[in-house]
Order: structure tokens, then C-alpha cells, then sequence
């Protein structure tokens, strides 16, 4: 395993992934099979890199081990480092090989190569950065498989879904801005884009493919 760190922070990390960290597994637990499907929307392959941004305490991590197998590579981003600690933890307990924790955000991240996919779980943050994704899509060979899922405004009829949803999201995003379509900087810059909505559509599930040359 290795792990490296960026110099810069944001400047304001939020309760739910510093001091709440102890507690992430166990209080998101109730997603994980959303987890497994994220992943395996992906098309992997025995022996492929994954970008897994925002890996938070790599829940996701086991997963995609399952796919690529121990000749492919995780490279995790997060900038909390109480939840890459965990995710650490994690590594080592399992014996995991090829993973790569990366503390720093996905706007400054220094990611190493270029990676057969990404997977976004549940960072709408991310996605509403341009500078996020522009390092991220810096990093994907032509042709690469992209797939996020996260919480999304429901209907407006809605309106008890729309409460809890507010309520479940809140610790977890700066604000709300775009989470009537988390997806929408994805689709501009992706192939083959497709969208996937989920939990009374409360949910989404959008895949992709980075264009290639000509």
C-alpha cells in the first residue's frame, strides 16, 4: 500500500467525514448493496486501475478487489484523513496489495498514470466541482468506464421523501446546489451516458465512457 498527501486541505472539512468518521461504516451501512451495484456497473477486468474518488473509509474497496483482482490497482482519494486512517486500516487487516490512499481532494489530488475507470459514491460535491472532474478526466484513458451514484431530489410531489432525503444528505454536502441532477457535468463529458434512477427516485445510477480519439 502507499499513501501520499497534499499539502493543501480544503479549508473546511465537514462533521460527517472528520469527526464523525468512527461512525461512518455503521451509520451508511444500510447502502452498501447500492455500493455493489455501483460497482458493478462498472466493465472491469482482472489487472484494471480504479479511481475511487472520494473513498472515503473504502467501503467500496472489497468490492472492486473482487473484480480486478490482485494484479489491478486501487488508487483512493479522499481528503479526510481520519477516514482514509480507516480505510488504511482496512488495507492492512485484509492483507489488500495495489491500493494507492491519496489524501488530498479530487480538485487537487496529484493522481499517478492514467486509470481504466472511476467510480463516484455518494461525493455530490465532487461532482459540481469543473476542477474536480477536470483532474480526475486527466487522469482516464480514452475509453474508460465512469459510473457515480448518489442521492437526488425525488419528485416535487414528494414532499415527506423530499424532508428525509434533505435529512439524510445533510451532513454530508456543503449545500444542495445541482441535487435535482447531481449527473449533469458527467453527461457533458462523457459517451454512451446513461442514467439510472433509483429509491422512488430518490437515488441515481449514471455510467459512461470517456470518448476516444476520433
Amino acid at each position: 500500500m502507499i499513501t501520499t498527501r497534499s499539502t493543501n486541505q480544503p479549508a473546511a472539512l465537514l462533521p460527517a467525514y472528520a469527526e464523525h468518521a468512527d461512525s461512518y461504516d455503521q451509520d451508511t451501512s444500510v447502502h452498501d448493496r447500492w455500493r455493489r451495484s455501483l460497482v458493478d456497473a462498472l466493465p472491469l477486468q482482472p489487472g484494471d486501475t480504479v479511481l475511487d474518488v472520494g473513498c472515503g473509509t473504502g467501503l467500496c474497496f472489497p468490492h472492486l478487489l473482487d473484480r480486478i483482482g490482485p494484479s489491478g490497482a486501487i488508487i483512493g482519494l479522499d481528503p479526510a484523513p481520519e477516514m482514509l486512517a480507516l480505510a488504511r486500516v482496512k488495507v492492512d487487516v485484509h492483507g489488500w496489495t495495489g491500493v494507492n490512499l491519496i489524501e488530498a481532494s479530487a480538485e487537487e489530488a496529484d493522481i499517478p498514470g492514467l486509470a481504466d475507470a472511476a467510480l463516484f459514491s455518494a461525493v455530490h460535491d465532487v461532482l459540481q466541482s469543473p476542477t474536480a472532474l477536470d483532474n480526475v478526466f486527466g487522469h482516464l484513458r480514452p475509453g474508460a468506464a465512469v459510473a457515480a451514484m448518489g442521492g437526488k431530489w425525488p419528485a416535487p410531489w414528494q414532499l415527506p421523501l423530499s424532508l428525509y432525503v434533505r435529512s439524510l444528505h445533510a451532513s454530508y454536502i456543503h449545500d444542495f446546489a445541482g441535487f435535482d441532477r447531481p449527473w449533469r457535468l458527467l453527461e457533458r463529458r462523457l459517451d454512451r451516458f446513461h442514467v439510472t434512477e433509483v429509491a422512488l427516485g430518490s437515488g441515481y445510477l449514471v455510467t459512461g465512457h470517456v470518448p476516444t480519439a476520433g
